[in-house]
């Protein structure tokens, strides 16, 4: 994909396209890392901010258990076939 730089004041920038925003979750603010021959563009803030702050709530709420507790029983497969 091409992309026309296009002059901001005494910079230049570049358009990014809206499917490309928020498959890459791109906000307000990115970060930039210059690379040999390239430039890397990331999102300024990370995925999954902030997760462990929520898993956290819900532990305390009692709100972290899982859906399919039924289905972990343990099968005769689980303990004479499996091995580590």
């Amino acid at each position: 994909m091409k992309a026309a730089l296009i002059r901001i004041g005494n910079s230049r920038g570049i358009r990014i396209p809206k499917v490309l925003l928020e498959q890459y979750r791109f906000d307000d603010e990115v970060e930039l890392e210059p690379r040999q021959d390239h430039l890397v563009i990331r999102p300024a803030t990370p995925a999954r901010t902030g997760w462990d702050d929520a898993f956290r709530r819900m532990r305390k709420q009692g709100d972290d258990a899982l859906f399919d507790e039924p289905s972990l029983s343990v099968t005769r497969w689980d303990t004479t076939e499996w091995e580590w």
